[in-house]
């Protein structure tokens, strides 16, 4: 009957809906509330309500910003370590941070009520951007909503396929000790001794947020998942060539994720009032598969200027020199012409930390990334190069081809947590 009258009656209006309700949506409503946006009828359209738990966010920034607040941990010495020697940075006047999401959540549910956001827990069907408004179709006994803009922060693939297509995959383990077993003054921010598939790069890191409970992590940057099995065995590994004693440790949460790691275009306002943030919206670092700072970044200039009275269009995440210098690291990743222990190592190793963290995120000038970029070997990346403008103009003559969906993450495992 529901359905049936639903076909008939008028949408409801807002003027900002928000397409998905996850760390962007969050961040997003956190910062309109910041900035002190207010008389907006803004709804969220999501079929879950996101609280507790559900994944940890690690990034750098410069202390006492908006987020401090809300930090599980921070660091300002981390170290990355190679089978050949251990780097002590001082990330000054930078740090390492952990945000876990269920502070975020509750953040954003605040400014919820403050700004009188409504949420709808229905699944999007379809939406139309006419240029003047956004008819936003839902499933079930929704209503449709008609919105002056929409964010849409749901996963994408990208606008069509890339030069080179990899993943960041990821399996965590949170590990609480009986009695004190970390020191939460060192984080390892990358541990390249796991053992490295044969096209890609793995690493492990520590983040200890206590001396008795810490997130130890396995990564991998590949074309290729593993198996549950194949994640736990890996993180078994690097938890043993930590010296950590699993017989004093208790797995009390499991993290999964996978991220692009691609020089795909994902198109960022597909249409004159739809905009799309996060991964979606370009916010991913193709090389790294970092994203939080970005999606961070979004949600700021979004807010800032729909206080101002303008359209919340936020510029590029990234420049696009950027774009193709991850266009070439990548290629040379994925053809082996370098390694990754030996590129990210050679990093850290010839610039100062601060300089590589800003150009991760995309904020350095280009005369620093000269710097950063004249420390990686020459002649893997000429080559590079010259392989990606090849391929750029093979892609220009040949058919479309079909875009790789993102798969889900591994989630059956061997581990069960216990709380």
């Amino acid at each position: 009957m529901w359905q049936r009258g639903r076909m008939h009656s008028a949408p409801v209006d807002v003027d900002l809906a928000l397409l998905g309700g996850g760390g962007a949506a969050s961040l997003v409503l956190a910062a309109l509330d910041r900035h002190g946006v207010r008389g907006l009828r803004v709804t969220v359209i999501d079929p879950v309500h996101r609280r507790g738990q559900d994944r940890t966010w690690a990034f750098w920034d410069r202390p006492g910003g908006d987020l401090d607040p809300l930090l599980s941990a921070s660091w300002q010495r981390v170290e990355v370590v190679t089978p050949a020697a251990r780097r002590v940075l001082d990330l000054a006047p930078l740090r390492y941070a952990m945000l876990r999401s269920a502070a975020v959540y509750e953040r954003a549910a605040a400014a919820e009520r403050r700004l009188g956001v409504t949420r709808m827990l229905a699944a999007v069907d379809s939406v139309h951007d006419d240029g003047e408004r956004v008819l936003v179709r839902t499933a079930g006994d929704a209503p449709t909503v008609r919105a002056g803009w929409v964010l849409d922060s749901r996963p994408r693939p990208p606008a069509r396929p890339g030069r080179t297509t990899w993943l960041q995959h990821f399996r965590g383990w949170w590990l609480a000790a009986e009695r004190p077993l970390f020191d939460p003054g060192r984080a390892v921010l990358m541990d390249f001794r796991t053992p490295q598939p044969a096209r890609g790069v793995s690493f492990g890191y520590l983040l200890p947020v206590s001396d008795r409970y810490a997130l130890v992590e396995y990564t991998e940057f590949s074309p290729t998942l593993l198996t549950g099995a194949g994640y736990d065995a890996a993180l078994a590994g690097y938890r043993d060539l930590l010296g950590l004693d699993s017989a004093r440790l208790t797995v009390r949460e499991v993290e999964n994720g996978v991220i692009p790691m691609t020089d795909a275009p994902f198109d960022a306002h597909p249409s004159p009032r739809v905009v799309r943030l996060g991964t979606a919206g370009g916010a991913t670092r193709p090389s790294t598969g970092f994203t939080f700072s970005a999606m961070r970044r979004q949600a700021d200039q979004v807010a800032r200027a729909l206080a101002e009275g303008r359209p919340p269009v936020p510029p590029p995440a990234y420049p696009r020199r950027h774009r193709w210098m991850d266009a070439v690291a990548l290629r040379a990743l994925d053809r082996g012409t370098v390694g990754g222990p030996e590129f990210f190592a050679r990093l850290f190793e010839r610039n100062a930390p601060e300089r590589v963290l800003r150009f991760l995120d995309g904020t350095t000038a280009p005369a620093e990334e000269l710097a950063v970029m004249s420390s990686t070997r020459l002649r893997p990346m000429v080559t590079a190069t010259v392989g990606d403008v090849a391929h750029r103009l093979r892609d220009r003559l040949r058919p479309p081809r079909p875009v790789p969906a993102v798969p889900p993450p591994v989630r059956e495992s061997m581990i069960r947590p216990e709380v």
